[in-house]
């Protein structure tokens, strides 16, 4: 993938560059706040970028809504510290892809990145559960959501195959995407259902009708 990457901190900037690019990625670009990130994607037409949120000039959110609005096709992820709900929501109204907190360890966030390139969105399972929850208030839902609603249509799918005792490889073919985004997701399902294996969730999903639906 072509990516931009955008932080005020150079340093952050350069370690990450540098990680990306030894995996095998494309660093079309670093910038230090929002308008240079804009004025960047314009020229680079990079596939992704890694947005921080707290920057001078132009923050990242209002960065990515102008990014969105004139480049739809241009998935954005947050990279950030901030954990806090409410920037998760704004992010995801504004248009983000996913959000990605900066303390992750980097195989992981490796595998989002490779999720977000197979098309899937990206999100901390303890925040997407916040979220869920957020956009349900909006909604009007009389009752919380239930932790299985709260997975995504693509964990279902992988519920469901790893409940059926597939392996990791086997699903990824399966589904036509890698094996480190089904680890990605088999992260979000362990810890949106309360889980902390692959046994478990097979006895989880028996204990539930068979099905994660």
């Amino acid at each position: 993938m072509r990516i931009v990457l955008v932080d005020d901190q150079p340093l952050v900037r350069n370690g990450i560059a540098s990680l990306l690019r030894a995996r095998g990625h494309d660093v079309a670009g670093e910038a230090g706040d929002g308008q240079e990130a804009l004025e960047l994607v314009r020229r680079a037409r990079p596939d992704l970028v890694l947005m921080d949120l707290r920057m001078p000039v132009l923050d990242g959110l209002s960065a990515t809504r102008l990014i969105k609005t004139e480049f739809p096709r241009v998935k954005v992820v947050v990279l950030t510290v901030s954990d806090d709900e409410q920037d998760l929501v704004e992010a995801v109204k504004s248009g983000a892809h996913g959000y990605l907190l900066k303390d992750l360890e980097a195989e992981e966030f490796f595998e989002a990145l490779d999720a977000v390139e197979h098309g899937e969105s990206v999100i901390p399972p303890r925040l997407a559960r916040q979220l869920w929850a957020e956009f349900g208030r909006e909604r009007g839902d009389p009752e919380p959501a239930s932790e299985v609603d709260g997975l995504t249509d693509r964990e279902h799918e992988v519920l469901r195959l790893v409940a059926a005792g597939h392996t990791n490889r086997e699903i990824a073919d399966r589904l036509a995407i890698s094996e480190n985004t089904v680890k990605f997701h088999m992260r979000g399902i362990l810890d949106k259902l309360h889980l902390r294996n692959r046994t478990e969730v097979a006895r989880w999903v028996a204990e539930h009708g068979g099905s994660s639906r």
